[in-house]
């Protein structure tokens, strides 16, 4: 009775708690309707206060208050749960456990509070504790005999119809609490409420799946009442709800248990019927309804999933509605089934095949459910990995697609099964990708673009190499082109990121990387790096540093060149021998009509990139000469020969064949493979390293494999020259070649003598010569006959090619065989490309020794011309070079006019040394050619020989020219290649006295305002050779070769132009700032070159210890120098250089000590007085420093004591008349300081003191101070 009283009171107390909390409730809400009805006439007053107002803002000041009292609504019903939740559950704590003490086990309330938690360890165990403990109190349950007894006790809610009878109390107020809780928008409630009912229908299976199944229905039933945000979560709640139940495994465990169960209908109908409620819902629902299917098995798919009521309704409006959500789980139940079905509608095909589905008519029906996939960005939709999983089923091994990349003629035929296979997989993406990729997003909006880019990060995980051409199509490029070309675009960030995925893709793999630059490249017409303003195409070829990859690039770009398809192996039929060297082979139609596959420009990428293979490899010889061959190979026949019967060509004695494009090659792009040619042969001479002749044929010589593959490839008949030659360059061409195979033929005996050297570079000057009489007709013929004969001069032969000595000179007054050589390098040198420079350079590296002093006068004298002559220079007096005695550095010349000239034009700056645009020297070499002409005298027949075989052009285009700035520009160039054949003279003659010649024309070229005008690379070129070939070099001219009498000229001019002031140019029109800094700059080099230059002769005089009387016009150059620097107002000499002199060679200080001390005393000016005082400080310091010797001392007493009465007075006039500035006051005191030391040093103190006045000393005490002072107590 105690107990029941106790019950009855605690129902009765529970009871009176519950209404009390009802009336609470009432009261706030009653509290908040008089607030809510106060805002609205606060609002309502404010509106009428404010009818001043605009018309435009009252609609939206009405708009934020009703927006404010919506949520204010909201807020109220969440507190009013809140209020009331608490005190049930205190009342739930204290009934459970009254009655667990009898009956249950107890049941924590609290881990609802958990389950919603932010931290997901929390969620997790508060969920694996709700599902514990509710277990066991249904176990309890389930064992009382008189369950009546606990379900008469305290009922939180109101009996409802739920089909939950069978479980306990507290496990039914869970359910419906946790049903209730995953509508809650509570940070992390959904996900944990949802965790809590997973684990608690999973673990308690007393719980009825159609009783849930209707619950959930029920409590979370969208009502008529509701707005936006309710409806929505009450929708999710669902969602997660349905969620919950299918991972908890009961519909699972419940088809097995009981096959006539249809839980799983009634789930996949509930599933669907919720999909078709909102569109964001679509997607989690299939995601649903895919998780259980995954686990089921087949037949109750078949029998319960495909017959849920709704499915085919939604299976069949999905195409036209646009969901490709439907069109998702159709694929999978297909996957899982395995079997046709009419179920699916129109979203897969009847029956079912892969091809059937990216066939082009189904494709265009789903092309709507696709394009609608985009809702779920920036995630992908899970439809297109199964899409690419059925159009790629697998990974096509690499291996596989690099050898069907190389294309060799001699390879196996494929597999039947295998190109089959290959076939439809293409022709599958070719459909998918034409029709969804192209035709449907591409097309489309932004976000569309983006999924495209999307789908194919997808695809390249399983793309084979062989279906790289269809995803990198013409139109995605142009995509990807268009997002790249404007940094602005929505799309540029991504498409940056696809091309870095892209290359990493690649990144392992030659084959990828040849698909993908051979793509990116067609489809932008060659032209993606420069339009999207990328390195991607360039970072892509500087991938290829294996054989293999290199041979598979230079293969694709051989094919896209020639636009044709994989050749046969088989033989044509139309095939026929014409000589025994060749075959004629699938002959064309002569009225072929087709039109190119690819543009020129993008042929002319084919040609500049097959050379650049090369450039990052990491091969041996022997590979990099087999890719070389390939290179040769392409080059020679594109761009020398044409075939007459057809577009293909058997060789026989080469075994290969040989392929042209259907349509005839342009002269362009002809002229650019024979310039890749002369490239190709240029960088494999410098690779060649130190020579070697072989054993072999031309083992590793390419420039050998050249020339017979040139002359197997002339003897075929059907094969010709791209163009025809006139008579003078057939001979001209025909003696190359037989000189170069007799070289070859002699560079083979000479083994590894030093001429070996010298034939290997002139046959590749032949080679580069014969290529260009290709690229030039009619220009190189004389040239070419003239570098024969001089090759015949080199390397007699009693079997001469061509004796018949029509081309050589005969007599007494032949002229030097070198001088005839160098004037044919330097003919070549105005017209020749950067390749056949390279070739001149080398012969003449090997030629230097050899070269006679008028050829080296001809150099010079290029360097030293130019078109306009200085003002006072007479137009007739051309011989003025010649006497280079009377003006060495041409200082009267540039006194006049130096600063005055520089950097008119700028047009020489811009201009480079290899510059491909230079077409020759012609006015410049026509001033060349007439000076040379003066110092040569008269000519005949015989002398002709040795003109510049451009006379005649240089006559010629002199008649065309329209300005003088092209022919000036053009002469800048010939000084720039002549001053790099000077430049290997200096380095392979160090030492000799031909290097003092080319100093003095050198500096004179220099100093010359109109050699250098407008070209400030052109000076920096002179200064650099003269400061590194022949200021720092090695070795310099010595012995009886280097007289005096040369070198003082040289001293003379040089201490002039150290010390010649700097003129600002005198005109009408001030001169920009930029004009008056670039003179100057000018200028300061010209001042820093003659400081050298005095010290680099005076180099050579010390060098030869002549004696003092020899030197006497030597000290007289100085002395005149000084008296400039004390006397004249415009000399600039610095005294850091003359202390630099003094420093390095002391005999000159010595000499001028006297006449230093003198000169200061009487200086006109103070600033020249105290600034030499250093001058004189820097002759005594040999004389005095720690490791001078006894006899330097003497030498240094000696020289002191006889010029003792200068020195007095020279101190007598400083101390007397101190300078007004503090800064020359103390340099003053220092230099006395000094001299005192030094005197005492020398013991010469007592004289000094003697020879010295008395108000001189006192003078001295005065302003000197402490060092005389010291002087004076030394004496005592």
């Amino acid at each position: 009775m105690g107990s029941k009283k106790r019950s009855s009171d605690s129902v009765e107390e529970v009871t009176n708690r519950k209404s009390d909390a009802i009336s609470e409730n009432k009261v706030s809400t009653e509290h908040l309707r008089k607030k809510i009805k106060k805002v609205k006439k606060e609002g309502d007053i404010a509106n009428d206060n404010s009818n001043n107002s605009s018309d435009a803002v009252k609609p939206m000041e009405r708009k934020k208050k009703r927006k404010a009292l919506d949520k204010e609504k909201h807020r109220s019903t969440l507190d009013e749960n809140a209020e009331v939740n608490p005190i049930v559950a205190g009342l739930e704590v204290k009934e459970v456990e009254s009655r667990s003490v009898n009956s249950l086990p107890e049941f924590h309330i609290g881990v609802f509070k958990d389950l919603g938690s932010a931290d997901v360890l929390v969620r997790e165990a508060a969920a694996e504790r709700l599902g514990m403990e509710l277990q066991e109190v249904q176990k309890a349950y389930n064992m009382l005999e008189k369950k009546e007894d606990v379900e008469a006790g305290l009922k939180l809610e109101a009996e409802k119809e739920d089909g939950l009878n069978n479980c306990a109390p507290s496990l039914r107020y869970a359910i419906r609490r946790l049903i209730r809780g995953v509508s809650s928008s509570r940070e992390c409630a959904r996900q944990g409420f949802a965790l809590g009912l997973t684990m608690l229908v999973g673990t308690v299976p007393d719980i009825p799946l159609s009783s849930l199944l209707k619950l959930i229905v029920d409590l979370l039933e969208v009502s008529s009442s509701m707005k936006g945000q309710e409806i929505k979560d009450c929708l999710l709640g669902r969602l997660f709800a349905y969620g919950s139940l299918a991972r908890s495994g009961r519909l699972i465990q419940e088809s097995v248990s009981d096959e006539n169960s249809e839980h799983i209908k009634e789930f996949t109908s509930a599933a669907i019927s919720l999909a078709t409620k909102k569109r964001y819902l679509q997607e989690p629902a299939v995601v649903i309804v895919l998780q259980l299917v995954e686990k089921l098995p087949v037949e109750v798919v078949l029998k319960q999933v495909l017959e849920a009521p709704g499915l085919q309704e939604w299976f069949e409006g999905a195409t036209e509605s646009g969901n490709p959500d439907a069109l998702l789980l159709a694929l999978k139940l297909r996957e899982k089934i395995s079997t046709d079905n009419q179920i699916f509608g129109k979203l897969l095909p009847h029956p079912y095949s892969s091809s059937m589905l990216f066939s082009a008519d189904h494709l265009s029906s789903l092309a709507n459910c696709l394009k609608e996939s985009t809702f779920c960005q920036p995630r992908v939709h899970g439809v297109w990995s199964v899409l690419v999983n059925i159009l790629l089923p697998d990974i096509v091994p690499q291996h596989a697609d690099l050898a069907t990349g190389l294309n060799s003629t001699k390879k196996h035929k494929k597999n039947r099964k295998s190109s089959s296979y290959d076939e439809d997989i293409q022709k599958n993406l070719q459909n998918f990708w034409e029709i969804i990729i192209e035709g449907s997003l591409l097309l489309s909006s932004h976000d569309r673009k983006h999924l495209v880019f999307d789908v194919m990060l997808l695809v390249l995980r399983r793309l084979p190499v062989s279906c790289v051409p269809i995803v990198l199509s013409y139109k995605i490029v142009q995509c990807l082109v268009d997002i790249l070309s404007t940094k602005d675009s929505w799309l540029y960030k991504f498409a940056e990121y696809f091309l870095k995925e892209l290359s990493e893709w690649v990144s392992h793999d030659d084959g990828r990387r040849v698909a993908v630059t051979m793509a990116l490249q067609k489809n932008s017409n060659g032209k993606f790096d420069c339009i999207t303003r990328t390195k991607t195409v360039k970072d892509l070829m500087s991938g290829f540093d294996t054989e293999p990859g290199c041979m598979l690039f230079i293969q694709n770009l051989i094919d896209m060149f020639l636009d044709v398809t994989h050749a046969s192996e088989e033989p044509s039929d139309q095939s026929q021998t014409t000589d025994d060297n060749s075959e004629i082979g699938s002959i064309e139609d002569k009225d072929f009509a087709g039109t190119l596959g690819t543009s020129d420009f993008l042929k002319g990428w084919v040609v500049d990139s097959i050379p650049s293979v090369l450039k990052h490899s990491k091969l041996d010889n022997e590979a990099k000469f087999r890719v070389q061959k390939e290179i040769l190979k392409f080059l020679a026949v594109q761009g020398l020969f044409s075939s007459s019967l057809g577009t293909e060509v058997t060789s026989f004695e080469l075994q290969e064949k040989f392929r042209w494009p259907k349509a005839a090659t342009s002269s362009s792009l002809c002229r650019m493979c024979i310039e890749q040619l002369q490239l190709l042969l240029a960088n494999a001479q410098k690779g060649e390293g130190p020579h070697a002749v072989a054993s072999g044929l031309e083992a590793n010589d390419l420039g050998s494999y050249f020339m017979r593959f040139l002359s197997i490839l002339r003897n075929i008949p059907s094969v010709a020259l791209f163009r025809s030659l006139s008579n003078e360059d057939e001979k001209a061409f025909k003696k190359l070649q037989a000189m170069e195979t007799r070289l070859s033929r002699e560079e083979r005996n000479c083994g590894m003598s030093a001429d070996a050297n010298r034939l290997h570079a002139l046959r590749y000057l032949l080679i580069q010569l014969l290529l260009q009489l290709l690229l030039r007709p009619g220009e190189f013929s004389e040239a070419a006959s003239e570098i024969i004969i001089c090759c015949k001069k080199f390397f007699p032969s009693p079997d001469l090619l061509d004796s018949s000595g029509d081309d050589e000179p005969d007599g007494d007054e032949a002229p030097e065989l070198m001088d005839v050589f160098v004037d044919t390098l330097l003919s070549l040198l105005p017209q020749s490309s950067a390749p056949m420079r390279s070739a001149i350079e080398q012969v003449f590296k090997y030629y230097s020794d050899d070269v006679t002093d008028n050829g080296l006068l001809r150099m010079l004298k290029v360097i030293k011309k130019d078109l306009k002559p200085a003002r006072h220079q007479e137009t007739d007096s051309e011989d003025d070079d010649d006497t280079d005695d009377d003006d060495l550095l041409g200082i009267e010349e540039a006194e006049d006019s130096d600063e005055a000239e520089t950097g008119e034009t700028g047009e020489g700056d811009e201009q480079s040394e290899d510059s491909e645009g230079t077409v020759g020297v012609e006015d410049a070499g026509k001033r060349l050619r007439e000076d040379s002409d003066d110092s040569d005298g008269g000519m005949d027949d015989e002398a002709m020989f040795r003109m510049d075989s451009y006379l005649a052009q240089i006559f010629k285009e002199k008649r065309n020219q329209a300005g003088g700035e092209t022919a000036h520009s053009q002469l800048v160039l010939f000084k720039l290649r002549v001053l790099s054949l000077l430049e290997i003279y200096l380095h392979e003659n160090q030492g000799k006295p031909q290097v003092l010649k080319v100093f003095s024309n050198l500096a004179q070229a220099f100093v010359s305002p109109h050699t250098t005008e407008g070209s400030e690379q052109l000076g920096d070129r002179i200064c650099k050779i003269m400061e590194h070939k022949i200021f720092k070099a090695k070795h310099y001219p010595k012995g009886e070769s280097v007289q005096l009498s040369t070198l003082e000229p040289l001293l003379e001019k040089n201490l002039k132009l150290a010390s010649k002031p700097f003129k600002k140019k005198k005109s009408a029109i001030t001169p920009s700032k930029k004009k008056q800094a670039a003179s100057f700059q000018r200028y300061r080099k010209i001042v820093n070159l003659a400081q050298n230059s005095t010290y680099w002769i005076l180099k050579m005089v010390d060098s030869r210890n002549f004696p003092e009387a020899e030197l006497e016009k030597v000290f007289d150059i100085f002395k005149g120098a000084l008296v400039a620097y004390f006397d004249g107002k415009n000399s600039q000499l610095k005294p850091q250089f003359l202390k630099e002199i003094f420093r390095r060679w002391a005999w000159v200080g010595h000499h001028f000590f006297g006449f230093l001390v003198e000169k200061c005393s009487s200086a006109r000016s103070k600033f020249r007085q105290v600034e030499a005082l250093d001058l004189v400080l820097e002759t005594l310091k040999p004389f005095v420093s720690v490791n001078t010797d006894g006899s330097n001392a003497a030498m240094g007493t000696k020289m002191v004591s006889s010029h003792l009465g200068e020195l007095c007075i020279l101190i007598k006039e400083l101390v007397t008349n101190m300078p007004e500035k503090q800064a020359r006051r103390a340099e003053v005191r220092k230099f006395c300081g000094k001299i005192f030391n030094i005197l005492s040093t020398l013991k010469l103190s007592t004289q000094f003191l003697k020879s010295l006045e008395a108000d001189v000393q006192s003078a001295c005490e005065k302003q000197i101070g402490k060092p005389f002072l010291d002087l004076k107590k030394q004496e005592g």
